[in-house]
């Protein structure tokens, strides 16, 4: 209890913790092994949005009750998973993240929301960590720019928040199996991966219930812990079995969907 009471008082100071433990190594080895496997019939899996209703590997990750445990400390004891994905960024490529904030444009009416993210491979400076501005979450949000033309920028729309004070950034580097939270409005980017090694990431976003979209009201999240209220999403459907057709057919309209609340201010 008091290694989570540690975890609340820095993420509520610095907008972020890194370095959290949730599974071994070995553990972490076993669930890439999972994704790569599925990767060789599927495809790349990349950015596709809602993968823990079709894998089980990112459903039992993101419902482990390790994480449950630090998220419920961040936003109470009722959690919605909103999204998983995976991040990758391919070995010796020049694919980076820019400086941003998550909640610029996922229209949500709060931000009762903690972002996860799993390593899966190693974590490192050279593999092209992420980077995070402490405290930078207090000032709420700041102006992006889209930049679509930069075809290197992981980010679907290229959004950056320009002049962000390189100096007082920090490295959040993660063995396999450790993980970071980061509240929404946390600036956060990434470099390239000059390692040998596929930098993955496993992805998360969690909101408490009483959020809404403001977008539409076809958005979906799945209860993974206490109870919903409001009932302001429609039913994610988590994965029984690997790759299940009837669940392929559903995730393709909601990876579509999930993709233009993302790509719209």
């Amino acid at each position: 209890m008091e290694e989570l009471q540690n975890i609340k008082r820095n993420y509520r100071r610095d907008g972020y913790v890194s370095g959290v433990e949730i599974i071994n190594e070995e553990e972490a080895a076993i669930h890439r092994k999972a994704m790569e496997d599925i990767e060789a019939s599927f495809g790349p899996l990349h950015y596709k949005n809602k993968i823990h209703t079709i894998m089980r590997s990112p459903k039992e990750l993101t419902t482990h009750p390790r994480v449950l445990d630090v998220v419920e400390q961040l936003i109470g004891p009722d959690i919605l998973l909103h999204n998983a994905t995976y991040i990758i960024k391919e070995p010796n490529t020049p694919s980076h993240v820019s400086w941003h904030q998550d909640l610029t444009y996922w229209g949500f009416s709060h931000d009762d929301q903690v972002t996860l993210w799993l390593a899966l491979s190693p974590a490192s400076e050279s593999s092209g960590c992420m980077r995070m501005v402490p405290g930078s979450h207090v000032h709420g949000r700041q102006d992006h720019e889209l930049d679509p033309e930069d075809n290197n920028n992981v980010l679907y729309q290229g959004q950056t928040v320009r002049g962000v004070s390189e100096e007082r950034a920090l490295m959040c580097p993660l063995k396999p199996g450790e993980a970071s939270f980061h509240h929404g409005w946390t600036l956060h980017a990434s470099m390239p991966n000059n390692s040998d090694d596929r930098r993955i990431g496993l992805n998360a976003q969690f909101i408490a219930p009483h959020v809404r979209q403001t977008k539409h009201d076809l958005d979906t999240a799945m209860l993974v812990r206490g109870e919903d209220k409001y009932g302001h999403f429609g039913s994610n459907i988590p994965a029984e079995t690997d790759l299940d057709p009837a669940a392929l057919a559903r995730h393709e309209e909601l990876d579509r969907r999930y993709m233009e609340i993302a790509g719209n201010k």
